[in-house]
């Protein structure tokens, strides 16, 4: 079935498992040269005689190779709007393991959607990746699906007075000439429009070693209100970690500040990329870097299958919020409901939480009726079983994807006494566009 907000993306007949990418980046000019050797499974229920893979007009495809079974399968490759189409000289049998290499180059450009454009952005002097929800083939081929993860590896080469910055453990670093080539190694899951690239004049200082690895990869002018905007988040981290379970990714936590203002943060795998704005003093940027930091466990680690039940991702973050604000000593999770309560009374009650329609996806009534579903129910189930409603949640679905009417099964199986009729209390916040009242504190 085709992921119902944006049909044209995702794939069928096939599974990648693994990507390898091999990137050489030229920052003055904006060319990609690109090699993907892609790992897949033949998935049936017939044989593959043609599949296709989501691939930005933007980037000349050079050359398709097929290698099944140690043998190397000629085949063809056609191109049509965003889609590369690829014909095996002979056809694949369903459960057939196989590698497809493609060799790629061009200049990447965003791509156009309703919430602008995605995908790899040149800057004044680097680059940066941001491609939720549907960026990801702006610069690498790839089934472009939220529930299409897999194993990732990142070799990107660039001159070197540039850093670069990829998701996963940095496992090599080398300088030859005037380049430097650095490899990422990713191997817990991750969905393609979480893949990342970040390139910049940056310098990365190192936040905490003990127990999570974090650093901020930032313009070294910058570095001193780096050091103090981001001086709390390895608290946030401890805190989170009590609230939601083990940080998920064993590459660390990297907050990369872009040399550039920009409108919002975004959330990678194992990174988050910050504009130079997001550095001045104060609650506002604060919960930013909250709310990117807990996306590892909501929308990272937990994924969505398809993109309606964003507010698994948003909703979740934005009460992660909170629930720092409250744990820092500043304003309780419950004041904070109780105001965007009363702010949301007022907006139009035209949005269903569970199904916002693609227009309304990144609405900031999902983030906070998300946030205040979830604070309704810790005031019907109380702190402990809600705190242990968190943790099993993660914990069941760590590196997977989960739907809506998973939660309200993990919830509904609890058998918490304090929640008899949850079937109501679920219909009411996810399902009702009139925004209920929240139980008594």
């Amino acid at each position: 079935m085709s992921e119902p907000y944006f049909p044209q993306r995702g794939n069928e007949g096939y599974r990648i498992t693994n990507y390898e990418l091999g990137l050489v980046y030229r920052v003055a000019t904006n060319r990609l040269d690109g090699g993907a050797v892609l790992t897949a499974t033949a998935t049936g229920p017939g044989p593959l005689d043609e599949f296709t893979l989501d691939l930005s007009q933007a980037m000349r495809v050079d050359r398709v190779a097929i290698e099944a079974g140690h043998r190397v399968v000629r085949a063809r490759h056609s191109r049509r709007a965003d889609k590369l189409r690829v014909i095996p000289a002979e056809p694949l049998a369903a459960g057939q393991a196989f590698k497809v290499e493609i060799r790629y180059t061009g200049a990447p450009k965003l791509m156009s959607s309703q919430f602008g454009g995605l995908g790899w952005e040149q800057l004044t002097d680097g680059a940066l990746v941001a491609s939720q929800p549907i960026g990801a083939p702006s610069w690498f081929p790839c089934d472009d699906r939220p529930d299409r993860k897999a194993s990732y590896t990142i070799t990107v080469t660039a001159e070197s007075a540039y850093h670069v910055a990829a998701n996963g453990v940095q496992v090599s670093r080398r300088t030859g000439g005037a380049q430097t080539t650095w490899t990422y190694r990713q191997d817990e899951p991750m969905a393609t429009y979480l893949a990342s690239v970040q390139v910049g004049k940056y310098r990365s200082i190192e936040l905490s070693n003990r127990g999570v690895r974090q650093n901020v990869v930032v313009p070294p002018r910058f570095v001193s209100r780096a050091k103090t905007a981001f001086a709390a988040q390895p608290r946030m981290i401890e805190v989170f970690e009590k609230f939601f379970g083990p940080y998920p990714f064993a590459g660390g936590y990297t907050a990369v500040i872009a040399d550039d203002d920009l409108e919002i943060p975004i959330e990678a795998q194992g990174m988050s990329i910050f504009g130079v704005n997001h550095l001045a003093a104060g609650w506002e940027n604060e919960r930013l870097i909250a709310h990117e930091l807990s996306h590892q466990w909501f929308g990272n680690s937990l994924t969505v299958v398809d993109w309606r039940d964003i507010w698994l991702h948003e909703g979740f973050a934005a009460y992660a919020e909170w629930l720092w604000s409250e744990a820092s000593g500043q304003r309780s999770a419950d004041e904070h409901a109780r105001r965007w309560h009363q702010r949301l009374a007022k907006r139009p009650q035209d949005l269903v939480l569970a199904d916002p329609t693609p227009q309304h996806m990144f609405d900031d009534r999902v983030y906070k009726r998300g946030a205040l579903t979830l604070h309704a129910l810790r005031l019907t189930v109380g702190d402990v079983a809600f705190l242990g409603i968190l943790r099993d949640w993660t914990a069941a679905n760590r590196h997977g994807g989960v739907r809506t009417e998973d939660f309200v099964k993990l919830v509904t199986a609890s058998g918490n006494p304090a929640m008899p009729r949850s079937d109501s209390f679920f219909e009411r916040w996810l399902e009702t566009r009139k925004l209920p009242p929240l139980p008594p504190a």
